[in-house]
């Protein structure tokens, strides 16, 4: 009998480690007279390096393949190669020669997948059926030894109104027995062009610019199995601030859209906007000792960092406050000087009054359009003053008349989130904590890095005569020098439109001009509606965590979880021991102490502590996270903008309802090749298995 398994997982953010397929497949030919099962070949590395110079692409793979077997063995490696693309080098040297490889057209590479699918019983390569094949032979693969195959290919990339995409086929691992020791992504961008945004759906990548017209990015992983396609968007333009559109539409549904705003990556210090800023310190006794002495490394940094035409103040509170200085003042060498000096007389004892701290810094403001920061750094609960937390959070925003933007950082786990957050996301900031292990000056002066020089403040936005809704974040918020917002929404209609973006640069308001267009039926960027559900998702969780449960809130996001297959505490997914029929392992199931908050939705609402802080931290990240999440479990898979659950050993569609009109084709039938060569875009939906319901061009399909 079959053990069931049921796992209660939490947010999609602290999703198990997804499961990658790198490009090259060694297909083994099983010896004669061989009744010993073969193991499949592992990957013991898989290195791509890309060098991208004005559109064209040049891809570097280099592979290793190891043989766990205790015989020599014979393959084929074969290589899905986008479409324009071609083969400029091949090393694969056995006994010191060289071997040749030859590339097939997508016709006659059909013909090849089907061949491997019909032998291996396994439809996995079903997805690549419109796509070139590079296909070489290989022998000897050597007992417990090693193969190693470079190549390079070189594509030119399509320009789409400022948008580039490059796609690298990192999803056909599933043939290694093992997870790969290192899978590494290396991209270098150069164009004539400043690059603006740089953006990645799929993975989770590095990014070091080298000025305006240079980026070099990276994406790195060990001991795993990835399990999608490495994607990845950039946009060139000479405009001072780029918006850049993404959609997704199906005829007749509402669409999904991404807005990207990036200013220049440099700027300079002349013409940067002037900001206000206030550092608002805890001083009170537990932040003695290694704390202090941190939040004043921390604090001296960013009074150093201050650019000619800031103004600033500091404020420190325990008990009672003391300032600086009794309002903003001008970053002149001879403030700064004197700033230092105070911040090294700072001593931490006494109570800790937040109430009266935050109220005096919103009164050292004086009126203006010019951007004002106010970066909190607390460790402890109100002590002293009003304690109300109600109280202080009303307090904190009527004394908060010109939209100072307030910072917080919560240091340790002793400390009330709920009063934290509900203080930043109520005045146009973010909470970060702080952890044990975390230092203090490291975070807090990154941040800084990140806010020095603002360009565009108290930013608006107008998308014309489309209808927009269920936009995240509400609110955008300024726009630094080097940074990106992203905002991801719904709209209704189509057409061409232009997107109005008004802000403040030195109190004069400015509006920026972008000529778009949302169509009515675009559905090349599948990853756009889980994104957006993601969101949508940690929008209605941190309300659920900030002020408490009710069943309209739950429903919903019980709702969103099952279409688009995201993880939530209240949602959880049967997962079948055996359903795992492919080469693969079965996923790391994460460290115990994530275990623990996964698995029960009650955690969500822990104001303070480990739970607390951890469901803080998560929230945050999934409101900022632009990245297709995935594979969740094994019952749960995602192909495109489609959701698949295991029932039954069938994945099945979750829009598909029971009793609904349904075509039926068995698996390796003559029917079932038909079908394959007339509609090869199905593949995607083919590969997930033998038995699978899905719909096609408004006709649901059972594989059985």
């Amino acid at each position: 009998m079959k053990r069931k398994i049921f796992l209660f997982l939490t947010l999609s953010m602290i999703l198990l480690p997804a499961f990658v397929f790198a490009d090259g497949i060694i297909i083994i030919d099983h010896p004669p007279h061989q009744s010993k099962e073969i193991i499949p070949l592992e990957v013991v590395y898989h290195r791509v390096k890309v060098d991208i110079i004005k559109g064209v692409a040049v891809t570097h793979v280099d592979e290793v393949f190891y043989n766990p077997n205790n015989m020599v063995l014979e393959g084929t490696f074969i290589f899905p190669i986008p479409k324009g693309a071609s083969i400029s080098e091949l090393s694969l040297y056995i006994d010191g020669k060289k071997v040749a490889g030859e590339i097939l057209q997508a016709d006659e590479a059909r013909d090849i997948y089907e061949d491997i699918v019909r032998r291996m019983k396994d439809p996995a390569l079903l997805e690549y059926m419109d796509r070139n094949l590079f296909k070489l032979r290989i022998y000897p693969i050597p007992a417990r030894g090693e193969r190693r195959v470079e190549l390079t290919y070189t594509e030119t990339l399509k320009y789409d109104f400022g948008t580039v995409k490059y796609v690298y086929p990192l999803d056909t691992e599933k043939y290694s027995s093992a997870p790969i020791n290192e899978v590494t992504i290396d991209t270098t961008i150069k164009s004539d062009l400043p690059i603006k945004s740089i953006y990645s759906p799929s993975h989770d990548i590095d990014v070091v610019r080298k000025g305006n017209n240079e980026i070099r990015l990276s994406y790195e992983e060990r001991n795993t199995l990835p399990d999608k396609d490495f994607v990845l968007y950039y946009t060139l333009s000479n405009e001072e601030i780029d918006a850049s559109l993404i959609t997704f539409k199906e005829r007749g549904d509402a669409g999904f859209f991404m807005l990207l705003l990036t200013p220049k990556h440099e700027v300079d210090p002349n013409d940067a906007i002037p900001k206000d800023i206030t550092f608002v310190l805890d001083t009170s006794g537990s932040m003695k000792g290694e704390k202090i002495k941190q939040a004043q490394d921390a604090l001296e940094f960013c009074i150093k960092s201050l650019n000619r035409d800031d103004r600033f103040n500091i404020i420190r509170f325990a008990t009672d406050t003391e300032s600086f200085r009794s309002s903003l003042v001008v970053a002149s060498k001879a403030n700064r000087n004197n700033a230092l000096s105070f911040i090294k007389g700072i001593k931490a004892r006494g109570g800790t009054n937040i109430n009266d701290a935050l109220l005096v810094a919103l009164k050292s403001k004086r009126r203006s359009k010019r951007p004002h920061i106010l970066v909190f750094i607390t460790d402890g609960e109100p002590t002293v003053g009003e304690t109300d937390l109600p109280d202080i959070i009303d307090n904190v925003e009527k004394g908060n008349r010109d939209k100072t933007r307030i910072f917080v950082f919560g240091v340790g786990e002793d400390i009330n989130t709920h009063l934290l957050d509900k203080i930043s996301s109520r005045n146009y900031g973010v909470s970060e904590y702080i952890k044990p292990t975390e230092y203090i000056d490291n975070i807090v002066s990154s941040f800084f890095k990140k806010i020095q020089s603002p360009v565009l403040s108290d930013l608006k936005i107008d998308i014309g005569k489309i209808n927009i809704k269920e936009l995240f974040p509400k609110e955008p918020p300024d726009l630094f020098a080097g940074s990106q917002i992203t905002i991801l929404g719904r709209y209704r209609g189509s057409g061409r439109s232009t997107i109005l973006l008004s802000g403040f640069v030195n109190n004069k308001k400015v509006v920026f001009e972008y000529p778009v267009k949302f169509p009515e039926n675009d559905t090349k960027n599948d990853f756009l509606p889980r994104i957006w559900a993601s969101r949508k998702i940690a929008y209605l969780l941190d309300e659920i965590r900030l002020n408490g449960e009710n069943r309209e809130l739950v429903d919903e996001v019980i709702n969103l979880a099952t279409d688009f297959g995201i993880v939530t505490p209240y949602t959880s997914f049967l997962v079948l021991e055996d359903q795992n029929e492919g080469f693969g392992g079965a996923p790391t199931r994460g460290t115990e102490e994530e275990l623990d908050m996964m698995s029960k939705h009650e955690m969500l609402t822990k104001k303070s502590g480990k739970f607390g802080v951890g469901s803080a931290d998560k929230i945050r990240d999934l409101k900022e996270s632009s990245k297709v999440s995935g594979p969740l479990l094994l019952s749960i898979k995602q192909v495109g903008d489609r959701t698949f659950f295991m029932r039954k050993k069938v994945w099945v569609d979750s829009e598909y309802k029971d009793g609904t009109k349904i075509i039926d084709i068995k698996y390796d039938s003559k029917k079932y090749w038909e079908f394959v060569k007339e509609n090869p875009k199905t593949g995607k939906f083919l590969a997930l298995g033998k038995r699978v319901i899905f719909n096609y061009e408004e006709n649901w399909y059972r594989i059985n």
